[in-house]
């Protein structure tokens, strides 16, 4: 079977986003982070504080800084040498659930478990030395409650954990505690941050001119650097938690999508940019062209980057990941419209991306010119999504214009672990 052009031609169009548009959702992000600087209540960004301001650069000395955003997790003995530079001395990972092992993220561990297992990562880390004073920094990537840079409450598990014992209650308490029960008094928790907010600490303190961090991977969130221009505020990076920005136009699909989801009705930009969402979204199309409609074939956003990276005249890797996945063999033609739907999906995401960044943009530049500056960017889909990087720079200079020429991107991977130990610095400040 053939597809149908003009039902491909529809699709493609739904997931078009024109510079009207663009320019239309970054000036609405804009306003949403001005009601939210009022009124967090108020904006669908939330605008959570992360008591820390941007590193000089000058930062020194040896810090622990604990990487948990996931199951995977890692402790970092880090040396900062100040002037950007940095030496990793020592690196302990491990999974906090092993199957048919031990499992400290289920519903029967406790969280004295978790944390002990925690406690013996960092003697590991410092190689059982009680006496040397560190001060830890600690990236932790759930919803949290922060009221001081010390002070994080985890609100609610999310990523499948169930630990009971941890909702409600300060992180870095219920460390200190399994510290002590060990011995290692000499390890000092002083500082948590989101792993977004680690990334613009990791990229600022190796360059100047960053305001603005951003995740764009599995799922999606930016934070910035607000300046309280308008009052006696010391600058602040905000966490925007920007996947649920929600003023949006999304398509068709994207509301079918949205409804048979988890949660629905909320992280509409997520869903719509991120590497978690893309693969589905691409496949609930092909479903519709394969006269298949409603069916779910699985398809990864590597799946399609490996169908948009597929630049032969037969298409024969796209013929292939399509035959994989759905059981159906298509046409060289075919395969060529598949491969621009999967392209037509990566550079929505990128675009939507960017009018999120612009109205952060704009916001530091308030009446004047666009301030120069990298924005820090850490994930798969900046890293490795063919399409994304280029139509970020496209997107920045439909917006822009003539200023675009001072904006540009930073790849910044390593920031979970150097935005901690950099957080732990800034602590004593």
């Amino acid at each position: 079977m053939a597809f149908n052009k003009e039902q491909f031609a529809n699709l493609i169009g739904e997931f078009t986003v024109s510079t009207e548009q663009l320019r239309e959702i970054a000036a609405d992000f804009r306003y949403d982070l001005r009601l939210g600087l009022k009124d967090p209540e108020q904006s669908s960004l939330r605008m959570l504080k992360s008591y820390v301001g941007l590193p000089t650069g000058k930062e020194t000395g040896e810090y622990l800084a604990l990487d948990f955003g996931g199951t995977n997790l890692r402790v970092l003995r880090i040396k900062l040498l100040g002037e950007g530079k940095f030496e990793v001395l020592k690196k302990v990972a491990k999974p906090l659930k092993v199957e048919g092992v031990y499992d400290f993220i289920g519903a029967d561990s406790t969280a004295e478990e978790m944390f002990d297992f925690i406690a013996e990562l960092v003697d590991e880390a410092v190689e059982g030395d009680h006496t040397t004073k560190y001060l830890l920094g600690h990236t932790f990537s759930f919803p949290s409650e922060q009221t001081d840079l010390y002070n994080a409450k985890l609100i609610i598990w999310t990523k499948e954990f169930a630990t009971p014992g941890v909702e409600g209650k300060v992180v870095n308490d219920l460390l200190k505690e399994a510290l002590h029960r060990q011995g290692i008094d000499n390890v000092e928790p002083t500082a948590v941050i989101n792993d977004t907010v680690a990334v613009l600490l990791a990229a600022a303190y190796k360059q100047p001119d960053i305001y603005i961090g951003s995740i764009y991977a599995t799922g999606h969130n930016t934070c910035y650097l607000e300046p309280y221009a308008d009052s006696a505020d010391a600058p602040m990076i905000l966490n925007l938690e920007s996947g649920g920005f929600m003023k949006l136009v999304p398509s068709r699909l994207d509301i079918e999508f949205d409804k048979a989801s988890e949660k629905p009705g909320e992280q509409r930009l997520e869903k719509m940019v991120s590497g978690r969402y893309m693969g589905e979204l691409f496949g609930m199309a092909l479903a519709e062209l394969l006269d298949e409609k409603g069916k779910n074939y699985g398809f990864t956003s590597i799946d399609m980057s490996n169908i948009i990276l597929d630049e032969t005249a037969d298409k024969a890797e796209v013929v292939k990941i399509v035959a994989d996945k759905t059981g159906k063999t298509i046409e060289t033609a075919d395969a060529e419209m598949v491969r621009d739907l999967a392209s037509a999906l990566v550079v929505r995401s990128a675009r939507l991306v960017t009018a999120s960044f612009v109205g952060i943009i704009w916001q530091l530049a308030g009446e004047g010119k666009a301030p120069k500056q990298h924005i820090a960017v850490d994930g798969s889909v900046y890293e490795k999504m063919p399409l994304a990087k280029e139509n970020i720079m496209r997107a920045l200079s439909e917006l822009l214009g003539e200023e675009a020429s001072v904006v540009d991107t930073v790849l910044e991977n390593g920031g979970s672990g150097l935005g901690a130990a950099i957080a732990a610095a800034m602590s004593q400040k």
